[in-house]
């Protein structure tokens, strides 16, 4: 029915309460061995007729697109996955190398024109070393990077990479070989050798290895990668063992052709595509029973698809005070009495409550009993209409069920009828569920979900269902209230304007485009520890608005939107005599409003502004003294009030000279802007 593979890895639960168990069979650590096999021909090598010199990455080759495709991939993996594996194999190059031997040792002589670049194993700062001055050093790349003269054997790079999985990781429970290539007919007059490569990898996937081909197109000479010739043969859907074992993917990476059109690179397109595909499998729950009516049960497994992404604590470090170069921390902890300072066994806690003043202790046996609400299920318990369930009933992070086969054979028909019934009648179901042992039950909406497809062909969201989190009604409080002023529709219009000139490309906001610049400065951060650089200064936030681009669009529109305002909201100020009332002492008062400050208090304030030499300074003056340098001619007083009505600008700033650099620098920005 649908890949899951691109969607991520749940982590644990952080929403639920502290107090659960998590059963730890449902949560065993997955190390992953990833194995690059990069192409290396005359085709792969050939840099693109129509890259853009200003553009660096739309003049890489295939193959130095896939390097450093590669290179990013493991640069994220060392901070973010630090146990798990990576491993760069070029096949066709005229050199050849295999784990200890070279081109002239009996490596090379067992897998001709392989050579084992990086080898399995988790990346170290010298392997990152390695490869970037291998991507950054043209020489160092040309070098190396010379494809053969004669056609290499793919069975010899399968059989290759099921030696290095079998060497080097050969417990690993997830194992995958990321395969970058432009031919899609190789031994196009060998039939034998076709069929050579193609028992290879069933070898392969027998071994638990799941081949990824990563397929690289070029429109710009006319060549379309065709994968019945060959690969279909070598690339399965699924894996034996695993019948939910990821898809291949559906689009061709095209190369250079589409950098005119739409600025993708083929470095983006790969990484992309790497990084969609690089992001292990992880159920939330796995072989849920999903009761659909009395004694009427199939099997579900729960994932969660969208999660913000956090830093990811693996270890702590320390700077040791004889060395710059961090270290692990290796560190333990015991339970200790409080008044003899004894070892405390595990045996002998106890965890205690509070009740009527009296503590009361309760074993490990009892307080499972006492949270014990039943087995994990997913039962329904009813059906509603789908315009029953307000957008704000939402309480945390929904899961996102799929079928499978392990326990009860057919669960994907019956859960495919029930996912079909639900959309048909535009229904959802509400069911009771506990999700994990000694986890506390809610209600839950089962939403039934359709299939979302990209403009290439490729899934972005899977059919199923949809668990929905209900809230109780403790969990449901009041709307403060409020007094809501309907916009009339002049002001509607002129906004609707504002807003059609800021709308993004085909109105569809991409989160992939805009990363966490929090996060990325986090892991940029660690990244120049591990390999020993040079701290950064300024971190890369593609959050920050484009001002020059927005003022050119929509400037003079939201200028002519905030004087229709202003003219709207004095209307409307007469027409509910919302307007300042004279008082019979002289002074005013806002109907509907806040009493201002006293008018004695505000008078002094300004006398004494006035004695201190504060004038109300406009624009217009200030920008005349901006362009002859001569902004210090002003007091602090001058300067603070003007800037008081410009959003907080300078605020905190007590010297002169910082408070002239701020206005100096807000009139520069203005400028640009400008």
């Amino acid at each position: 029915m649908a890949d899951l593979s691109k969607y991520g890895r749940g982590g644990s639960d952080e929403e639920d309460e502290e107090e659960e168990e998590v059963e730890e069979s449902g949560y065993k650590t997955v190390k992953d061995a990833v194995l690059f096999a990069i192409d290396v021909s005359e085709s792969m090598l050939r840099k693109p007729a129509e890259g853009d010199p200003k553009k660096p990455d739309t003049t890489l080759s295939p193959t130095l697109a896939a390097l450093k495709c590669a290179y990013a991939l493991m640069q994220q993996r060392i901070i973010s996955n630090p146990n798990d594996m990576m491993g760069i194999l070029l096949f066709g190059t005229e050199k050849s190398k295999f784990q200890d031997g070279d081109e002239s040792g009996r490596g090379g002589l067992q897998y001709p024109h392989c050579y084992l670049l990086t080898d399995l194993d988790v990346p170290a700062a010298a392997d990152v070393k390695q490869l970037r001055s291998l991507v950054e050093d043209e020489a160092e790349s040309s070098d190396l990077l010379v494809a053969s003269k004669e056609e290499v054997s793919m069975a010899n790079v399968l059989f290759c990479a099921n030696q290095i999985f079998t060497t080097k990781a050969p417990n690993f429970s997830s194992r995958r070989l990321f395969l970058v290539t432009d031919n899609d007919y190789p031994h196009a007059s060998n039939r034998d050798a076709r069929n050579s490569a193609a028992v290879r990898a069933k070898d392969l996937y027998d071994l638990g290895v799941t081949i990824e081909l990563f397929p690289i197109s070029h429109p710009n000479r006319g060549y379309t990668f065709d994968r019945s010739k060959f690969y279909n043969d070598i690339v399965y859907s699924s894996m034996p063992s695993d019948p939910d074992a990821p898809a291949p993917l559906t689009a061709d990476i095209k190369a250079a052709s589409s950098t005119a059109k739409d600025g993708i690179s083929l470095l983006q397109s790969l990484l992309s595509s790497v990084q969609s595909r690089s992001a292990m499998r992880r159920a939330q729950f796995s072989n849920m029973p999903f009761e659909i009516g009395p004694g009427f049960k199939i099997s579900v497994k729960g994932y969660i698809l969208v999660r913000r992404q956090e830093p990811k604590r693996t270890a702590y470090i320390y700077l040791p005070p004889d060395t710059d170069k961090p270290q692990i921390v290796s560190s333990h902890g015991t339970l200790v009495a409080d008044d003899t300072a004894r070892t405390v066994e595990k045996a002998e806690v106890r965890r205690a409550f509070k009740f009527g003043g009296e503590t009361i202790s309760f074993s490990e046996e009892e307080l499972a009993k006492i949270k014990h609400f039943g087995d994990p299920v997913l039962r329904i318990i009813g059906f509603k209409p789908l315009d029953m369930l307000p957008i704000w009933a939402h309480v945390k992070q929904n899961y996102f069920i799929y079928p499978s086969e392990e326990d009860y054979v057919g669960s994907t028909r019956v859960f495919s009828a029930l996912h079909q019934k639900l959309l048909k009648d535009q229904r959802i179901g509400i069911a009771w569920f506990i999700p994990r042992r000694n986890s506390t039950p809610a209600l839950v909406a089962l939403i039934p979900g359709r299939e979302h497809r990209s403009e290439e062909g490729e899934q972005t969201l899977p059919p199923g269902i949809w668990i929905k989190h209900l809230p109780f009604a403790d969990d449901i409080r009041e709307p403060p209230q409020t007094e809501v002023v309907k916009a009339p529709d002049p002001l509607i219009d002129a906004m609707r304007v504002v807003i059609q000139q800021l709308q993004l490309p085909k109105a569809i906001y991409d989160p992939r485009k805009y990363p966490n610049p929090a996060l990325q400065w986090f892991y940029r951060i660690l990244q120049a520890l591990a390999l020993e650089e040079d701290l950064p200064e300024q971190a890369e936030d593609k959050t920050l608005p484009r001002w020059k681009q927005i003022h050119k669009r929509a400037g003079q529109y939201v200028v002519d939107w905030g004087r229709l305002l202003e003219e709207h909201y004095r209307l409307w100020q007469r027409e509910n005599d919302r307007g300042p009332k004279t008082m019979t002492n002289g002074s005013t008062k806002r109907s509907g409003g806040a009493a201002p400050p006293s008018s004695a208090g505000l008078t002094k304030k300004v006398k004494r502004e006035a004695e201190e030499g504060g004038g109300g300074l406009t624009d217009d003056e200030l920008r005349a003294a901006y362009a002859k340098n001569a902004v210090n001619k002003f007091t602090v007083a001058q300067l603070k009030e003007w800037m008081a009505g410009k959003g907080g600008l300078g605020k905190g700033l007590t010297k002169k000279a910082d408070i002239i650099e701020a206005v100096i620098g807000w009139f520069e920005t203005k400028m640009e802007v400008d």
